[in-house]
């Protein structure tokens, strides 16, 4: 009887602790401290915008604004995906959706920006350049804007 309840404790635990596991990138990392947590995350991301040209310094730093990051699947791969402002109170206007797997090996990401000054009675949506990063293909694009969209004030 001891038995059982021993491999049934470890069963519970190895499963409980794969849990902790998903919801520690659930809602637990912020954009704009990924990459001083963890170097994986830091190597990936220089990587990705090495081959970029002329973007904001908190893009390359990924510094500023940030909200929780979620878990998110495209294409039977996990990400953790999240918004990152340039700052809180600019972020109508500079804002990046940075998305990474969870392996830490592929970092993509959409900087959107408004022009300055847009009336509040404008669509944001219809006045934004969107700039992919990484190379996402079609279903990562897709995965990007409707991160964008889950914000109420996105119209």
């Amino acid at each position: 009887m001891t038995r059982l309840s021993l491999k049934t404790m470890a069963a519970v635990l190895l499963l409980g602790g794969s849990g902790l596991a998903m919801a520690a990138h659930d809602g637990q990392s912020r954009a704009n401290e990924l990459l001083g947590a963890d170097p994986q995350y830091r190597e990936t991301w220089q990587s990705v915008v090495k081959k970029e040209e002329r973007l904001p310094e908190w893009v390359m730093n990924l510094s500023g604004a940030a909200e929780q990051m979620n878990a998110v699947e495209e294409g039977g791969d996990k990400y953790l995906v999240g918004p990152l402002c340039e700052t809180a109170d600019t972020c109508r206007n500079k804002r990046l959706i940075v998305a990474f797997s969870y392996d830490k090996e592929d970092a993509y990401a959409m900087l959107v920006e408004v022009p300055a000054g847009l009336p509040a009675d404008k669509s944001p949506t219809r006045h934004a350049d969107y700039r992919f990063i990484g190379k996402p293909d079609a279903g990562m694009q897709k995965l990007l804007m409707e991160q964008l969209k889950k914000d109420p004030n996105w119209y």
